[in-house]
């Protein structure tokens, strides 16, 4: 499992446009904030010393959500390319189990995700640190990391199953593009959740990226959301979280983020046992 995880890395940093298409998503978002969209969200937070701050870390934290899944999703073009030019039959005529190809697709794209989130992280705390901000608590590190391993088995478990659905080449690029241009709205970080109309919103609140979305929110923007409301009545704080998708509400009800948790580990376990499911059945 190790060495076909191992063949399927060298493949996919090969080919250098696999690996730019796999970050067009995360591009598309930094670009846009940087050009067009930051001085507008910042504005909407009026007269607040701490706006831009509290921008760059929302901006930021979505960033990280959506780097582990646009990373997968293109790291496991490999397994299309596979069906595409027959090589999975020979995989599947040598003496290896179905369930170790599958590992090692997948330890392969988790590795993958890993490391490009873990880059974005360190690129996102140098850009707010540039900007006046301050990086996060080094007492929130460690949470920081198990978000972002959970966040990447989630995603790296979605885009494995998107994966085997395809046989064609061609195919998969075009969905992999139309993830990565779409993404941003499907997380509310082209535009904040509260900006959208009802029916968009839940679509933003069923997408499971956008649970994880929330979580980093949390870690990366508390220190400056207190700094900034510190005074203020609860129901101002909540509206201003509610309305950047700091937290989620069902109706008049708040989400507490142990139901973002859950969402991700029903997540991750659902599109495991349907990836599995295929495997099984195919002949």
């Amino acid at each position: 499992m190790t060495a076909f995880a191992k063949r399927n890395l060298k493949i996919y940093l090969r080919d250098r446009w696999a690996v730019f298409f796999s970050l067009l998503g995360v591009l598309i978002v930094f670009a846009l904030y940087v050009l067009f969209l930051g001085d507008v969200y910042k504005a909407d937070l009026g007269e607040i010393e701490e706006a831009g701050e509290i921008m760059n870390n929302w901006v930021m934290a979505g960033v990280l959500a959506i780097t582990s899944f646009t990373t997968t999703l293109g790291m496991l073009q490999t397994v299309v390319r596979d069906k595409d030019n027959r090589i999975e039959k020979d995989f599947y005529a040598a003496p290896v189990k179905r369930v170790q190809l599958a590992g090692g697709y997948f330890l392969a794209a988790y590795a993958v995700g890993i490391v490009m989130t873990l880059i974005a992280f360190g690129l996102a705390e140098v850009y707010i640190v540039a900007e006046g901000g301050e990086g996060i608590p080094l007492s929130s590190l460690p949470a920081m990391l198990l978000l972002i391993a959970l966040t990447v088995l989630m995603n790296t478990s979605i885009s494995l199953f998107l994966s085997s659905l395809f046989k064609s080449v061609s195919a998969y690029g075009t969905v992999q593009t139309i993830m990565g241009t779409l993404i941003g709205f499907l997380t509310g970080i082209y535009l904040p959740i509260g900006m959208l109309i009802g029916a968009v919103q839940w679509v933003v609140k069923i997408f499971p990226v956008s649970h994880a979305a929330v979580l980093f929110r949390n870690l990366m923007m508390q220190r400056s959301m207190d700094a900034a409301f510190e005074g203020a009545s609860e129901e101002m704080v909540l509206a201003v979280k509610e309305n950047l998708g700091v937290l989620f509400f069902a109706g008049e009800k708040e989400m507490g983020l142990w139901v973002s948790i859950l969402v991700m580990a029903v997540t991750t376990v659902l599109f495991f046992a349907l990836t599995s499911f295929r495997l099984s059945k195919k002949r």
